[in-house]
Parts: C-alpha cells; sequence; structure tokens
C-alpha cells in the first residue's frame, strides 16, 4: 500500500513539469488526481502553454498507474471555473487531501510598450497569485467537511529569496512569487485549528516548458552578445552547486515530503530546493 493510499490531490499546472511530475508521484503512492491546466497559450507570453494532449498524457501516465483522475482545461485566473473543477472532481473521487497550487508563467523579454508590460502584469500575477487565491479557496471547503486535516503545498521560486532581475515580466513574477509567500503564512495561522498544513517550496531553474523555450534562448543569447542590459541579473541567476537546472522531480520529491506524515508538524515553512541560489 502506498503512502497516500485513498487520498485525492488537486492539481494545478498538471498538464506537463513539476504539475505532472507531482501527479504522477502522488499516484505511484495510492492518491486519485484532480488534473487542472489552461491548456492553451495567453497572449501576452514569449512561449507557449501546455496543449490538451499534454493534459491527455498526464491522464494516461495516471491512468497506468491504475489511479482515478479527473481532469479539467481550467484557467485558474477565473475563480468560477476553478471552484466548479474542485467541485466536480471531489464529487467524482469522494474527498480531497491534498492541494498543490503550481501553474505559473513567467516573461523574460521586454513587452515593448507600457501596455503591453501592464498586461503581463495582469497576466502573470492572475496566475502566479490570484490563480493560488482561487485554487485554496476552492479547496479549502472539502478539506475542513473532510475532518481529516490536508496539506497544502505552493510552488514558489527563488525569485521570492532574493531579487534577481529588473523591470518588466520579471517583475510581475517577483511580485507574485513574493505575495504567495504572503498567502502561505496566512493559510497556515488560519487553517492550523483544522490540522491543515500549509507551506511552500523554492525551486531554482527547473527543466519545464517555462524555462527551456526560444525566449529564454534569446534571453541567454542577448546578454551574451551584451545586447540586452541584462548581463548583470544573468550572471548573478546561477547555482551554487554545479549544477546547471534541476529536474521536476528534484522538486517533486521535496513536496512528497510536506505532504508526507513525516512533515505531520511543519507548516508555514519555506523549503529551499535552489542548489544554493540563495546564498550567491
Amino acid at each position: 500500500m502506498g503512502a497516500h493510499e485513498h487520498k485525492v490531490a488537486v492539481i494545478s499546472g498538471a498538464a506537463r513539469g513539476q504539475g505532472r511530475s507531482h501527479a504522477v508521484r502522488l499516484a505511484e503512492e495510492g492518491a486519485d488526481i484532480i488534473a487542472l491546466d489552461i491548456c492553451r497559450d495567453i497572449d501576452s507570453m514569449e512561449y507557449p502553454n501546455a496543449t490538451p494532449a499534454d493534459l491527455a498524457e498526464t491522464v494516461a501516465l495516471i491512468e497506468k498507474l491504475d489511479r482515478r483522475v479527473v481532469a479539467r482545461e481550467v484557467d485558474v485566473r477565473d475563480a468560477i471555473a476553478v471552484r466548479t473543477a474542485v467541485d466536480e472532481g471531489v464529487a467524482e473521487l469522494g474527498r480531497l487531501d491534498i492541494v498543490l497550487p503550481q501553474a505559473g508563467i513567467a516573461r523574460f523579454n521586454d513587452a515593448g510598450s507600457y501596455e503591453a508590460e501592464a498586461q503581463a502584469w495582469d497576466d502573470i500575477l492572475g496566475v502566479n497569485l490570484s490563480g493560488y487565491y482561487h485554487l485554496i479557496e476552492s479547496s479549502i471547503p472539502h478539506l475542513v467537511a473532510g475532518g481529516r486535516g490536508g496539506s497544502i503545498v505552493m510552488t514558489g521560486s527563488t525569485s521570492a529569496t532574493r531579487p534577481v532581475g529588473s523591470r518588466g515580466g520579471r517583475l510581475a513574477y517577483m511580485a507574485g512569487k513574493h505575495g504567495a509567500v504572503g498567502l502561505m503564512k496566512v493559510y497556515a495561522l488560519a487553517l492550523a485549528e483544522h490540522w491543515i498544513r500549509v507551506n511552500m517550496v523554492h525551486p531554482t531553474g527547473v527543466r519545464s516548458g517555462m524555462t527551456m523555450n526560444s525566449a529564454m534562448e534569446k534571453m541567454a543569447a542577448d546578454a551574451a552578445a551584451g545586447t540586452s542590459g541584462e548581463e548583470s541579473w544573468i550572471a548573478k541567476s546561477r547555482n551554487l552547486l554545479d549544477v546547471q537546472i534541476l529536474e521536476p522531480s528534484d522538486i517533486t520529491e521535496a513536496v512528497m515530503f510536506l505532504v508526507s506524515d513525516k512533515a505531520r508538524y511543519i507548516t508555514g515553512e519555506e523549503i529551499k530546493v535552489d542548489a544554493g541560489f540563495s546564498l550567491l
């Protein structure tokens, strides 16, 4: 029997990357999954989001493990859509125990005008901060009603541990991640009476659709050529340990610890999985 047999987890951004990794690992330990992802692009972003085919692949990987899965194409900026998806998932799977708000977007290069930058700001905060709020608020009634406690683990970033980057999309990303830390601490205080633990994992760069794309390649190339004015912050964006980028599974292991009984007395904490990035 797996450590999470008979439990149910809801995960945003589940179609690929860290979200898929978390979903499959939890399924390996016996959990059923509510998998949410927008599965379409956001115009202000420079790289493609996951697709319906990506979400279908996540579903197939979970079902291959003989676990149940409810998958929904949901924009986490839409509070009603998130609430509906969570309610439908719990109705079908019977309960809710684990909540992983981890859908996120970023913009790396300048958008070109104030209006475009303002739209990117709204979109990034909408996904990276409001999206967390919507998923957690939609999940709390089910966690409380279950009477078994629960665990919420939010995906943070090293952008919430020290300032890196400049204005534009990177400023919005950093603001969203700092805001998410505040959410985590307030929820940890508010939900402790129900034995619902709330924590956050701060990854350094992780191999994913967000980091492995043409926009990121352009940013690095411009910095190397000295044409972007961003050499200083890119030079600072490195890990202390000799690893260029982490794998999604590296973050999943930290999440698995935090949602387990081994971490039953840990709440309101930020755990860095950053290869020493925050020390530099």
